[in-house]
């Protein structure tokens, strides 16, 4: 019964990659980025080990065989943001709203990474890895976005109907080569999108982004891997410096922008769905650890977990191994709670705010309602 429901899944996923490939290529009337993505792509990593067998075991198991601790069974703590909070926030305050999507209050305006505010993280919205919790604010509810920085084009970082509500409020797109052209089709104006090869730079109302280099691969489907270009960024205010990693495993390239545009004030550094398994593409929270380190990074806030089920590993495990890494090394690991405001003075390391959500039964989840995604919640029946 297991193959038959794989193999269905399988096949599920191919017509839908395949139809969803189909669809953004049939809308790419406008002109291309006039920049040479095929001279210019760098060499992808290879995701899983071994062939396409042990490839099809690793797909197994991570569909019938995970563990049951891979979601969280209590409700994740949100804090709820406010369009006058955020006014009112001063500069260099940092809110944590899931997964990579971090929100950036710099030089009297704000800057969003990876705005993944969709239930689930595929080109499908009944199928797929879904959210844990709901976004800590909604995309109508935040205030005129300056900046959008996108770091690839995999669906938990780049989503269609997230970047389809932003196109009228932001008044800018950073992005690595070819994920540009993406947006473009999906009705972001071209004159506001400014693509970037790695070591490429643009000012944008006085903050100076950096496409720097990251250790990832690219693709939406079946038929377009390594198409587009993946990511790190830096990026500099006036009086603070911010890295991105966006999705990377760890290699020598997090050495070579600490030393040209170290030390930061703040990395937003990669610590989720890793595995033995793919060790190239996702880091550890060791290898997270030590890229902070190689950055110069005063302080470190672990993204890409506590949203999105997207490996083997327990939903908690990467900040527990994070904050005890930190403890150990004596290193600023910051983990706010979702939607919690985390200001550069303060070095308080936050509570570990995970540690009792499992504790709890969990009431239900939230379910959407369109587009919008609902804070009303299903009750159990047991």
């Amino acid at each position: 019964m297991k193959r038959v429901l794989f193999l269905t899944l399988i096949l599920g996923v191919l017509i839908l990659m395949a139809t969803t490939i189909l669809a953004n290529n049939s809308s790419a009337a406008h002109t291309r980025s006039a920049l040479s993505l095929e001279s210019d792509l760098k060499n992808p990593v290879k995701v899983t080990k071994g062939g396409q067998l042990e490839h099809a075991r690793i797909l197994w198991d991570f569909f019938f065989n995970k563990p049951a601790n891979t979601r969280p069974s209590g409700q994740i703590p949100v804090q709820r943001v406010t369009r006058e909070q955020l006014l009112n926030a001063p500069n260099s305050t940092v809110y944590r709203l899931g997964h990579s999507t971090v929100l950036m209050k710099l030089a009297d305006a704000f800057w969003i990474t990876d705005p993944m505010f969709s239930e689930r993280a595929s080109p499908i919205q009944f199928f797929g890895p879904e959210r844990f919790h709901a976004p800590p604010i909604s995309i109508a509810e935040l205030p005129p976005i300056k900046g959008v920085i996108i770091s690839h084009d995999h669906y938990d970082h780049l989503d269609q109907d997230s970047i389809r509500q932003l196109a009228g409020k932001a008044d800018w797109f950073l992005t690595p080569l070819g994920v540009g052209d993406i947006l473009v089709d999906w009705g972001v104006p071209a004159a506001k999108v400014r693509q970037l090869d790695w070591w490429q730079e643009t000012e944008v109302a006085g903050i100076r982004l950096v496409a720097t280099p990251a250790q990832h691969f690219s693709g939406r489907g079946l038929f377009n891997k390594n198409r587009t270009q993946w990511a790190s960024w830096v990026i500099l205010a006036a009086d603070r410096r911010f890295f991105f990693s966006g999705d990377s495993g760890y290699f020598d390239g997090f050495k070579k922008i600490g030393e040209k545009y170290g030390p930061f004030d703040l990395t937003l550094l990669e610590t989720g769905a890793y595995d033995a398994n793919w060790p190239g593409v996702h880091m550890h929270p060791e290898e997270s650890i030590q890229a902070n380190i190689d950055l110069k990074g005063r302080s470190m806030l672990p993204i890409h977990n506590g949203t999105f089920d997207l490996s083997m590993h327990s939903w908690h495990n990467p900040l527990d191994r994070a904050v005890a890494l930190g403890e150990a090394q004596q290193i600023t690991v910051l983990t706010p709670e979702m939607g919690e405001p985390v200001s550069l003075q303060s070095t308080g390391r936050g509570r570990h705010w995970w540690g009792s959500v499992d504790r709890v039964k969990e009431p239900g989840r939230y379910r959407s309602r369109g587009s919008q995604l609902s804070k009303e919640y299903e009750l159990s029946k047991d």
